[in-house]
């Protein structure tokens, strides 16, 4: 049976970084403008903060259906319940701890864009225009925009083609579900190979010890048995 671990520091961890993503949305939804106008510089002129709202799914992509920001809401809300139910399963049944490290990250992104969908279309007042209810219809705020390229795509290309598009702009949120998943896929071996070395050594600790006996060893000394005094015949007889 593999060790478990205890889920807490990995729980801890993911709060962390959602207080770390709102505090970020927050300040840019104070102190920023939205679009080119409020754009801040960091290193030269491909990385940088712009404020933009994000009426749908991570990296600004959307659905179109009139009710598709409810059903991905909801949809949010069921995929944060279902990670964070496999994170805790996992730690209690001994899972790799790079494995729970990213789970963590992953978690702590939904649940960081599942609260501005939730409720920043009532606290924030950003529901899009026509929105059957403010409750779920929040937008997410963006904020990360690496500027690399910009252009047309090119019309053979299926469904985006012919259409104008510039590299995504995300959020800490984003960013956190997008490493997670990297990282269980490009380490996925190393992870179920220290999850193997952990049972191995805790398999190693619980062997017991065996004695043996060595063929030199000098033979433990046997008390003599108490002698049985026979009688003969002839002795049964004068007694």
């Amino acid at each position: 049976m593999n060790q478990s671990r205890n889920p807490t520091p990995y729980l801890v961890f993911s709060l962390l970084l959602i207080v770390l993503d709102q505090l970020s949305k927050f300040l840019v939804y104070k102190y920023m403008e939205p679009g080119f106008s409020g754009q801040i510089p960091l290193i030269g002129n491909w990385l940088k903060l712009h404020y933009v709202l994000n009426p749908g799914m991570a990296f600004g992509m959307q659905l179109g259906h009139e009710y598709g920001k409810l059903f991905l809401t909801l949809f949010r809300l069921v995929a944060m319940c279902a990670i964070g139910w496999y994170l805790i399963h996992l730690a209690r049944s001994g899972a790799s701890k790079g494995l729970l490290w990213a789970l963590s990250m992953i978690l702590a992104g939904a649940v960081g864009n599942v609260i501005d969908s939730t409720f920043y279309g009532v606290l924030l007042k950003n529901a899009p225009y026509g929105s059957p209810t403010p409750w779920f219809h929040g937008q997410v705020i963006d904020m990360i925009f690496v500027d690399f390229w910009e252009g047309f795509i090119p019309e053979w290309i299926p469904v985006w083609g012919g259409q104008y598009y510039s590299t995504p702009i995300f959020n800490i949120a984003d960013s956190c579900i997008f490493i997670g998943v990297c990282s269980i896929l490009i380490f996925q071996g190393s992870f179920h190979s220290d999850h193997s070395d952990d049972s191995d050594h805790k398999d190693e600790d619980e062997t017991p010890v065996e004695t043996s006996v060595s063929a030199t060893d000098e033979p433990t000394d046997i008390p003599p048995s108490t002698p049985v005094k026979l009688e003969d015949d002839e002795t049964k007889k004068e007694s």
